[in-house]
């Protein structure tokens, strides 16, 4: 979808007579909505300035051009397109407007830190921005790949003044990379930037280079579905086993379904911590993109998203397989069944509203639904963690009936966490009094290494050991400690601090990498929102005061949680409406924190609680677990015997 478009020779008119904001203006509101006035002052500055690039006479008048230009399935937009030829092909210049002053470098890969109007923050790299805006039309549009239209990107930052003898921050050799692929014009720079648009666009097309971006059919090219194959080709992270296949093979069937029937599916696959909810859900991604569909990879939360998307590049840059995986918020503005597929994995996490202030779109399952033909949702409903998750089976029913979606239920039972063990996830509900099970004393194939810890810092020492191995042991903590570094890349604050055992740490930082896979992510410490959905081999889990043992019960205190931790937010005002009501959420939330951290270790699970009487309950727990399983041994062992004889 395009805001404006017109040739060379109409865009003059339109700056010259001072008509190209409002056609801008009236254009947007038709098409996509209401418009802030900071993003009308932004255009009307800087068209100014494309008005004197483009007023270049050997700049073809019938030459294309193209404002705020939507990419398919996703919610960028490209400011500036100009279309025509060269000698030889059909070209489409992407100029990347940034109305910047200054920029400050950032140790993240096409990253940077710039001032915007309620001050500094991190942002991508202009090239980046501008050559993955590129990269995504060339992915997704079937006539710019079967008529091979060359984009050519680039980033026009007429603010910002270049001190390339200081060392300019925006040219630094970690952006090369990016810098290449599409180069950066500053302040005093046009008769550069207009240098570069005439080297592609020698010849006007009157238009016809817009039109096929804007019209061209819309599906994942044959090299994205090729390297997205290559990459998960023997990986052994990604390969599925018993009841992950016959899940595997219903999507499939179901979105075909969708596709060949035109009628909306919706499969919901229930399973636990450790079952294969996400390797199931990255084989799925690459499937159905390598049959020509679109599809995303959803998340409320970005730590898995960023991990797996990652994973899949492999020794890749980061590159325009982002644009497959996205936050539960990118769909409350998505046209009905604008994408194929969308896989949705923990449900549990998605909220109502979406956006920075919760105040966007209706409902995230409805949007959800609405907006693909086929939807599937991987769920744990003892994994909510927060007030605002409102991911249920009954509610994700609820909106599938209202849409007429057909509903397909499903359960996973392969366990890969906790050594294969169900026993061990029945035994954490015991244990945190969540459920009552058959587990109580301990469960069968004790093969998995549980120790309580009395010193935190001894703990921390033994998961340093074990991460040399190959890094992944992190250590977790309940969050009642408050996060000091105020989003701060600074090690040297201690967050956690637990001064009877001289122990201090950090909580996770910003890196170049996810803390899940960082080199020096076992030097801090991760919450609940870096590592719900991941898995690691061992974990040292610190329990704080928000979980004790009192008159013979496990016993929550959401007071005890941290002021930063937005977990809990509206707790106070909604106990004053209705106590039993968020006395009971708070207490299931604390709760189902810890069985979420507790069952992040594949091989090992260590941990120390601050309640000195959960601690000694806790081991207590173990001993009569170890016991249990010895005698269990014995009498299997005298009855082989026996039977033997």
């Amino acid at each position: 979808m395009i805001v404006y478009e017109a040739t060379k020779k109409e865009f003059l008119k339109d700056v010259y007579d001072e008509t190209l904001v409002n056609n801008i203006i009236n254009n947007y509101k038709a098409k996509i909505g209401n418009i802030n006035e900071r993003e009308v002052r932004s255009w009307d500055n800087s068209m100014q300035y494309m008005h004197n690039v483009m007023m270049d006479p050997e700049i073809p008048e019938d030459s294309g051009v193209a404002i705020e230009f939507k990419i398919p399935y996703t919610s960028k937009r490209v400011d500036f397109l100009i279309s025509g030829k060269d000698d030889i092909n059909a070209n489409v210049v992407v100029v990347e407007l940034k109305q910047w002053n200054s920029v400050e470098k950032v140790d993240k890969e096409g990253i940077v830190r710039t001032r915007f109007q309620h001050g500094y923050a991190e942002t991508t790299h202009p090239s980046y921005q501008a050559w993955s805006y590129a990269s995504l039309i060339e992915d997704y549009n079937q006539t710019v790949q079967n008529e091979n239209i060359k984009l050519i990107p680039s980033a026009y930052l007429h603010n910002y003044i270049s001190d390339i003898e200081k060392g300019d921050p925006l040219l630094d050799k970690s952006y090369s990379f990016y810098v290449d692929k599409a180069p950066i014009f500053t302040k005093g720079q046009s008769a550069k930037l207009r240098a570069f648009i005439k080297k592609y666009i020698k010849y006007g097309d009157n238009k016809e280079g817009i039109y096929k971006i804007e019209n061209g059919k819309i599906k994942p090219s044959k090299s994205l579905q090729d390297t997205l194959s290559s990459m998960l080709k023997g990986n052994q992270e990604f390969i599925m086993i018993d009841d992950q296949k016959l899940i595997y093979e219903t999507a499939l069937q179901l979105a075909n379904k969708a596709i060949r029937t035109n009628t909306r599916q919706t499969l919901v696959v229930k399973g636990g911590p450790g079952t294969g909810k996400s390797v199931l859900a990255i084989n799925l991604l690459v499937e159905l993109t390598r049959r020509s569909m679109v599809v995303q990879y959803v998340t409320k939360n970005s730590a898995p998203r960023d991990v797996y998307s990652i994973k899949l590049k492999g020794d890749y840059r980061k590159t325009q397989i982002d644009n497959l995986f996205k936050g539960s918020g990118s769909y409350y503005n998505a046209p009905e069944s604008e994408f194929d597929a969308l896989i949705v994995d923990e449900s549990h996490r998605l909220n109502a509203k979406s956006g920075l202030f919760s105040n966007l779109g209706e409902n995230q399952i409805k949007e959800i639904i609405f907006s693909s033909k086929f939807s599937l949702f991987f769920i744990d409903e003892h994994q909510k963690v927060t007030l605002k998750d409102i991911g249920s089976i009954e509610n994700i029913k609820k909106y599938a009936e209202e849409l007429n979606s057909e509903i397909t239920e499903m359960e996973l039972q392969s366990q890969f966490r906790c050594n294969g063990s169900d026993g061990y996830l029945a035994w954490v509900d015991n244990l945190l009094e969540i459920r009552k099970t058959a587990n109580d004393n301990g469960f069968e194939g004790f093969d998995y290494d549980l120790r309580v810890f009395d010193n935190p810092q001894l703990m921390y020492e033994e998961i340093q050991k074990l991460n040399l191995i190959n890094n992944k042991a992190r250590m977790l903590a309940g969050y009642c400690w408050e996060w000091k570094k105020e989003g701060k890349d600074n090690s040297n604050v201690k967050d956690i601090e637990i001064p009877e055992y001289n122990f201090e740490m950090s909580w996770n930082l910003s890196s170049k990498e996810p803390w899940a896979i960082g080199k020096n992510s076992v030097n801090e410490i991760g919450c609940i929102h870096t590592t719900q959905g991941l898995e690691f081999d061992y974990v040292g889990v610190i329990i704080g005061d928000d979980l004790r043992f009192e008159d013979g019960k496990v016993i929550t205190d959401f007071t005890k949680r941290a002021k930063t931790d937005k977990s809990l937010n509206g707790i106070k005002s909604g106990i004053k409406k209705d106590k039993e009501y968020y006395t009971k959420a708070a207490d299931d939330i604390i709760r189902n924190t810890y069985r979420t951290l507790l069952t992040r270790g594949q091989k090992g699970c260590f941990i120390y609680c601050t309640d000195y009487a959960l601690n000694q309950h806790i081991q207590t727990k173990i001993k009569q677990m170890q016991y249990t399983y010895q005698l269990f041994s014995q009498t299997m062992y005298v009855a082989e015997d026996f039977e033997e004889y």
